[in-house]
């Protein structure tokens, strides 16, 4: 194995490479009412730019944490960090909305493979409480992407236009290319053969448990709440409230803050009971829901809006810090399989949960915004429920 150079600062370097999928998704939400202009397209059609993105995201993640296992994760890595880099500045010289589509393709691919590459190095080199300590930073870290980049998005919107978030994007992706090539290198023990059938053994393994797979259910929707936002709240803050987009930007800082808030909370309680904290999170949260669908009825504004959906995004956030690292660390003898199977189902379910919405409750008004909050954290306490039985189960077989 090809230790890397400077263990210390590749972990720095594989830290700062978690959030970059929210970075590639966040940072030009505050221009899409500009794109939707610029290129005389619909809404729908500029939302599509973030939906190409998350479906290759999740198919890629689904079999790229095979190939990591058995081919290395520096290598691969590098090549999806510059394909990343190269397709950032073919969006920004684009001058039709087909091409964004395709590189948006190519960028979903190319960043599963250095997110799911990065969350196996922290298993390759950590052990016991300090892999734990990293494990529980994961979500945390992963925030800093919807917290700083709709607000960078926003003031190169209004500097650069809606190209200057991704001539950011291909800076971005330079530095910490060179930064990797100096310090950065391979980490992986134990290669496994690259085996179409066994993969899809150990896949169906891990689907087969049922606490994996209801936790996985548990990150989708939590995510679902966020990217629901994303989808639409650009357009609410615009149209119906008359917002520029450094207004929107603040938002969805905001919105990020929120999400981190909940990571950091969860971070506090992780050594508290799981499944009552779960239950008291998601009772809350469905509180929420019912009580923003309420206000809005009675005529609530802007604040009332972006209050109440701060704290259903902390609560989403707490879901997902706590649920991730356990379906993370279910199965460490295939991290970068499992951590590809949670990120990849995770990504094409909510594809497919947001965009059914957005397609019934289209980004109108708050109120649409409201339900859409109402009914995933309606099915958030059906799985609760859900959970709650099946761990009684299994503890009355375990007595």
């Amino acid at each position: 194995m090809r230790k890397p150079y400077n263990p210390k600062v590749a972990t720095w370097l594989s830290l700062a490479l978690l959030p970059l999928s929210g970075l590639a998704t966040d940072i030009y939400i505050p221009s899409m009412p500009e794109m939707a202009k610029s290129f005389a397209v619909s809404n729908l059609q500029v939302q599509l730019t973030l939906g190409f993105f998350i479906i290759s995201y999740g198919l890629t993640q689904l079999f790229v944490g095979s190939l990591l296992d058995s081919f290395g994760r520096y290598t691969l890595s590098l090549v999806g960090l510059t394909v990343f880099m190269f397709s950032n500045i073919i969006i920004a010289w684009s001058e039709a909305i087909e091409m964004i589509y395709l590189m948006r393709i190519l960028q979903g691919i190319s960043v599963a493979i250095v997110v799911v590459a990065k969350r196996a190095f922290f298993i390759d080199i950590y052990t016991g409480k300090q892999l734990a300590n990293y494990l529980s930073l994961f979500t945390i870290i992963w925030s800093a992407g919807p917290i700083f980049a709709p607000f960078l998005g926003g003031l190169l919107e209004v500097e650069l236009g809606w190209r200057g978030s991704f001539y950011f994007l291909f800076l971005y992706a330079a530095i910490i290319i060179a930064l990797e090539l100096r310090y950065s290198g391979e980490t992986i023990r134990i290669r496994s053969q690259f085996n179409f059938r066994q993969i899809m053994l150990t896949y169906y393994s891990m689907i087969k448990a049922k606490d994996f797979l209801m936790g996985i259910t548990m990150l989708c929707l939590a995510y679902s709440m966020i990217m629901i936002y994303n989808l639409t709240g650009a357009f609410i803050l615009a149209n119906q409230y008359h917002q520029d987009p450094i207004a929107i930007g603040n938002c969805s800082l905001l919105m990020g803050v929120a999400w981190l808030t909940g990571g950091l909370i969860g971070r506090v309680t992780v050594h508290h009971p799981f499944f009552k904290k779960m239950t008291v999170n998601i009772l809350l949260q469905f509180a929420l829901a019912l009580a923003m669908v309420a206000g809005i009825k009675v005529g609530g504004n802007m604040y009332l809006v972006i209050g109440f959906a701060f704290a259903i995004h902390a609560a989403a956030g707490y879901t997902y810090n706590n649920y991730f690292g356990r379906c993370l660390s279910r199965f460490p003898e295939h991290a970068g399989t499992s951590g590809g199977l949670t990120g990849g189902i995770v990504n094409m379910v909510m594809f497919s949960i947001t965009y059914l919405l957005v397609a019934h409750l289209p980004a109108a008004s708050s109120q649409y915004l409201s339900q859409a909050y109402l009914m995933l954290t309606t099915f958030s306490l059906l799985v609760m429920v859900y959970v709650l039985k099946l761990n009684r189960s299994t503890a009355s077989q375990g007595t």
